[in-house]
């Protein structure tokens, strides 16, 4: 597993939350100072479904997860200190079965 950056610095912070599924799913958008977004959110337990509009790579740090990327036949599962990749245009299934999974977007050009 890789370590994932839970720290960052020189950013701007979006107070205005990004609320889905009726508040199960929320996270505030940052702006580093190279003009990289990343959202830092919650997830609470349910089955969710995400489209992508950028590749995307989630980092889970903290809780655990499920994942099904679009295009898989097969769930995998992900706990605090590993992430999962998901292309643009795509789409991923996301199980958070018990507790809050904690989570670092970062959107990949």
């Amino acid at each position: 597993m890789s370590s994932v950056a839970t720290t960052f610095e020189n950013v701007t912070a979006i107070a205005k939350a990004n609320i889905y599924f009726e508040g199960k799913v929320i996270s505030h958008s940052l702006f580093l100072g190279n003009g990289s977004k990343k959202t830092l959110g919650l997830i609470y337990p349910g089955k969710y479904h995400f489209g992508t509009d950028k590749a995307e790579r989630m980092e889970i740090t903290a809780g655990q997860c499920s994942v099904k990327i679009d295009g898989q036949d097969h769930l995998t599962f992900y706990r605090e200190a590993s992430f999962f990749e998901v292309s643009a245009k795509s789409g991923f299934d996301i199980e958070v079965p018990s507790g809050i999974c904690e989570y670092v977007c970062s959107f990949i050009d």
